[in-house]
């Protein structure tokens, strides 16, 4: 399986799976997401968001566009945190191929239920000042 990148070229993903009900229907899961934000890369990120060049990613780039648009920074740790809908096993498998894995290390997931995610970060500073 593979997908288009955010620059245009084509990424293999060896084992991504869509998770579905009985029905057919397909599984979204929200995860709380932590990672570190490349400092080099920051600005980069910032542009491209801006631009929405996300956004036209099927089927993840209004989702993330619009989670990394509010995500926040935990000043405690330094991390970027956010909320992220996925349909995907492993979780956010072709989000991190595609986008998060060239501007975020030590990418780490906690499942959640919607909403709950952003409740607990709602008293963090934006991310983006």
């Amino acid at each position: 399986m593979g997908l288009l990148d955010d620059r245009g070229g084509f990424v293999l993903l060896e084992t991504v799976n869509t998770v579905h009900m009985p029905d057919g229907g397909a599984v979204v899961a929200y995860y709380l997401v932590r990672a570190r934000l490349n400092p080099a890369l920051a600005n980069e990120l910032r542009l491209r968001l801006e631009r929405r060049e996300f956004h036209a990613m099927r089927p993840f780039g209004r989702a993330l566009t619009k989670s990394l648009e509010d995500a926040r920074i935990d000043p405690a740790s330094g991390e970027a945190v956010w909320e992220e809908e996925d349909y995907c096993s492993p979780p956010l498998a072709m989000e991190r191929a595609a986008v998060l894995d060239r501007y975020f290390d030590d990418l780490r997931v906690e499942r959640v239920r919607e909403g709950e995610g952003w409740a607990r970060i709602a008293h963090l500073p934006s991310l983006w000042g």
